[in-house]
């Protein structure tokens, strides 16, 4: 993966709009967090949700991104985005790194489902 460009990763979201896709969203510090100072283990895993936005968008704050995608009915989005990637010239992968370069939050988007 390599660091977000904002215009290409914006390119790539243009492509889903409209289309029926499947997406697949988690978020996650519960495998690397520290219960030695009382945190919270939280997380959010998604698969193969099938979705059609009208909409995509990606904000920055400045190095960190944000993705969402309006649907008819609402957003589905992730916030703390750092890389991407795009694999197998089919799916979107969008990922958030913590300085230690561990996983936060993902937000991937295929017109293919994704393997179990």
């Amino acid at each position: 993966m390599k660091p977000i460009d904002a215009t290409e990763v914006q390119k790539t979201l243009d492509q889903f709009i409209n289309k029926q896709v499947y997406i697949h969203a988690e978020t996650t510090n519960g495998a690397y967090a520290s219960h030695f100072d009382n945190k919270y283990n939280v997380g959010v895993y998604v698969r193969n949700a099938t979705v059609s936005f009208s909409q995509a968008k990606i904000i920055s704050d400045g190095h960190i991104y944000r993705v969402g995608l309006k649907m008819e009915k609402g957003w589905v989005y992730a916030e703390g985005l750092t890389h991407w990637t795009i694999h197998n010239e089919e799916k979107l992968l969008l990922a958030g790194h913590d300085p230690e370069g561990r996983l936060m939050v993902a937000l991937q988007i295929s017109e293919y489902p994704f393997d179990y």
